[in-house]
């Protein structure tokens, strides 16, 4: 016969493992709720053991400086071009179960950029699952992107700028040259339209514009006006890419 005191230690140990049960399940449901939209907490992705994680960072500073003694730059915004030929953020693939997601990313930077450059939680700007080329976001892809972003110096970026052309072990390989982002806008309608029209990895694209946002550097107002510059742009592109297949004699 169960004892009072069994009886009890074990509606004890039923509750608490109910209530640990809840949490889980509560927990799986934010987590799945999370893969829908594709935005997710930083540790809820950790919590995907399954996937591969690759962390970016945007790095950016305030300057004076102005083109053609003009028109001011106010900002300095870093991104690279990549070995594929399109633009993107600094950063790479890391190992969660090796070295925590801003470790992993600070020893991308050195590889890249030829400078450790620290990134730490507080940098972290959102999580989210890589969608495919229909994109569209899915847990199937097994890729979760990690955003961060830092401010720092404007003598810094000049230091990373130099460091990334001579003494970055990836430099001419993985990384063909960093670039800046042009946030002004020119009379003849150069300037972040025309950046906005090239060709960016994955969501790279959408990463700039919100930070852009998020952080004023750019109204909202001139982002619509760059991106309006942008698909005009892209439409010019599309007619002289036609051109120019005929010149090699294919037939549209």
């Amino acid at each position: 016969m169960t004892s009072p005191k069994y009886r009890g230690f074990s509606r004890l140990v039923s509750c608490l493992q109910s209530g640990l049960l809840t949490q889980h399940r509560k927990k799986g449901e934010q987590i799945k709720k999370g893969m829908a939209s594709g935005q997710m907490s930083r540790d809820e992705a950790l919590e995907c053991t399954h996937c591969r994680h690759a962390c970016h960072v945007l790095l950016y500073s305030e300057t004076a400086s102005h083109l053609f003694g003009r028109i001011p730059i106010r900002y300095i915004v870093l991104m690279q071009m990549r070995f594929d030929g399109l633009l993107g953020f600094p950063g790479g693939f890391v190992n969660p179960s090796e070295e925590t997601l801003e470790e992993g990313l600070t020893r991308e930077l050195l590889e890249e950029l030829g400078v450790a450059v620290p990134v730490s939680k507080e940098d972290h700007v959102e999580s989210c699952f890589s969608p495919p080329r229909s994109g569209t976001y899915s847990s199937s892809s097994h890729l979760i992107l990690h955003f961060y972003v830092k401010k720092i110096e404007e003598e810094q970026i000049r230091e990373i700028e130099k460091a990334a052309a001579s003494t970055a072990a990836d430099h001419g390989l993985e990384v063909l040259g960093m670039v800046r982002v042009p946030l002004y806008t020119t009379k003849s309608g150069g300037g972040l339209s025309c950046f906005l029209s090239h060709s960016f990895i994955g969501v790279a694209r959408s990463q700039l514009m919100n930070s852009l946002l998020r952080l004023h550097l750019v109204s909202p107002g001139d982002l619509q006006e760059a991106l309006r510059g942008s698909q005009r742009t892209h439409a010019e592109s599309a007619q002289n890419l036609q051109a120019a297949l005929k010149l090699t004699g294919e037939q549209p």
